[in-house]
């Protein structure tokens, strides 16, 4: 069975670097706006819509949470968002099969909990998390609109992982190991997480 990583993180934390820079040290296979674009092959929608389904928001369009017991809704919009979801979910699994990896957010934790992957949720402080956001930007955005931004888009994964799992996001009982990158470099950390995994190769 091939080893599985899923990161879930609060935005601006570093958890996709992190994911990233963890998958090149261990050799894995890494998993992240790829399924966006096998989800694309494989469904008539837009990227752009499957990346606000998929990761963002599918709850205005179905306020129930996804995987109850539901006859189908006449309610196009609901169907178009179920067929993503459902889409999402078997080209994880069969990314995840393939090879030892990682994936980043998505619920991938809850989704191929049967495959017992090994899940880190990745946090910071929010002053950490805006000097990061601030570093990226390069001024292009005040601290005030980052700030916002950051709120907005963690309350959109908290919903959608409520959403699809019923869990709280982040919640510490929901994973394997929780990192704080507030106090360390995302590579001083990578460094630290490789030692838990066995390599394929590479540094």
């Amino acid at each position: 069975m091939p080893r599985i990583i899923t990161i879930g993180r609060e935005f601006g934390s570093g958890g996709r670097e992190l994911g990233r820079r963890l998958a090149e040290k261990l050799g894995y296979a890494y998993y992240d706006k790829e399924i966006i674009d096998e989800i694309a092959k494989n469904t008539p929608y837009s990227k752009e819509y499957i990346e606000e389904v998929s990761e963002a928001d599918p709850v205005p369009l179905f306020p129930i949470r996804y995987g109850s017991t539901l006859n189908p809704s006449p309610d196009p919009g609901v169907s178009m968002a179920l067929d993503v979801l459902s889409a999402q979910s078997k080209i994880l699994r069969e990314l995840a099969l393939k090879s030892d990896c990682v994936i980043i957010g998505r619920a991938a934790d809850y989704l191929l909990r049967d495959l017992h992957p090994y899940r880190i949720f990745v946090y910071a402080t929010i002053e950490s998390r805006l000097q990061r956001c601030l570093k990226r930007e390069k001024g292009d955005h005040s601290p005030k609109q980052l700030l916002k931004g950051i709120k907005r888009i963690d309350k959109k994964r908290k919903k959608y992982y409520q959403f699809v799992t019923g869990r709280d996001w982040g919640e510490w009982t929901n994973y394997d190991l929780l990192v704080n990158t507030s106090f360390a470099s995302i590579p001083e950390v990578v460094t630290m997480l490789s030692s838990i995994f066995p390599h394929h190769g590479g540094d």
